[in-house]
């Protein structure tokens, strides 16, 4: 089911909401068609909606508890900066995983926001050619 986040803030939980009812549609409406999401960071970026479901369908189905906690925000216009901390637990209240992330949010067409750098153990470090 399509989801909105109203504000910047609010779209790492209304993505836990989903990922808890096991909502992968409403997942998926929370990040902007071009998003790219550096996940598993060894691994090289994916990008598009196509990656979203590549990459929750398979956590979704645990149907994990999530729990998020913003720690930074920068707004400006139609764009903003995110940092989390976050955990998955599962039912029982036990650790799944961890991390502090780093996420670029945008305006999306339905006038919510969403995901469209997502980071979610925060971006990839440079390569050592650079």
């Amino acid at each position: 089911m399509t989801q909105m986040a109203k504000y910047p803030h609010e779209v790492g939980v209304k993505v836990g909401e989903c990922m808890e009812a096991g909502d992968l549609e409403g997942v998926l409406s929370l990040f902007h068609p071009d998003c790219v999401i550096c996940f598993p960071p060894e691994e090289p970026p994916k990008y598009g909606h196509e990656a979203v479901r590549e990459i929750f369908s398979e956590l979704i189905a645990a149907k994990p508890r999530i729990v998020n906690r913003v720690t930074g925000i920068q707004e400006c216009g139609e764009t903003a900066l995110l940092q989390h901390d976050w955990r998955f637990e599962d039912a029982g209240g036990n650790l799944i995983a961890e991390g502090k992330s780093t996420e670029v949010v945008r305006r999306l067409d339905n006038g919510g926001w969403g995901f469209f750098i997502d980071c979610p153990l925060g971006p990839p470090a440079l390569a050592t050619n650079i």
